[in-house]
């Protein structure tokens, strides 16, 4: 049992991004206003990319630049290096967001100039008279 409670504390932050995660899901879903489900999506988004990114750290992981005279000679450890590749991954994600967060902002504004209200609800109304 203890065995158990030790590993659950000892991924304590995972169990930050599944909250994160749950936050925003529940905002994305249970919202009705269209602007709280746009920061419920942001929240999602960012707790997947926190979690990418805890997933690309190695413990005691050296910087992935390499001395090309020790390359050549062979003096190369590749389980000594941190993989660059989930962080580079989630820079394009966050330029992603970013973008979609202005586009989404955009027709939000066009919508409420539209129908004078960002709730879901009275949207819908408007569009079945």
């Amino acid at each position: 049992m203890e065995t158990v409670i030790g590993e659950i504390v000892a991924k304590y932050n995972y169990w930050i991004y599944v909250v994160l995660m749950m936050i925003g899901f529940y905002a994305m879903i249970g919202k009705r206003n269209l602007v709280k489900k746009l920061i419920g999506m942001n929240i999602f988004q960012t707790s997947i990319i926190l979690f990418f990114v805890s997933t690309g750290v190695k413990k005691g992981g050296g910087i992935p630049i390499v001395d090309k005279y020790q390359a050549l000679a062979g003096h190369v450890e590749a389980a000594s290096t941190v993989n660059p590749l989930p962080h580079v991954l989630m820079l394009t994600a966050i330029v992603v967001g970013v973008s979609v967060t202005g586009v989404a902002l955009a027709v939000l504004q066009r919508i409420y100039k539209e129908y004078g209200t960002l709730e879901e609800d009275e949207i819908l109304e408007k569009l079945q008279r």
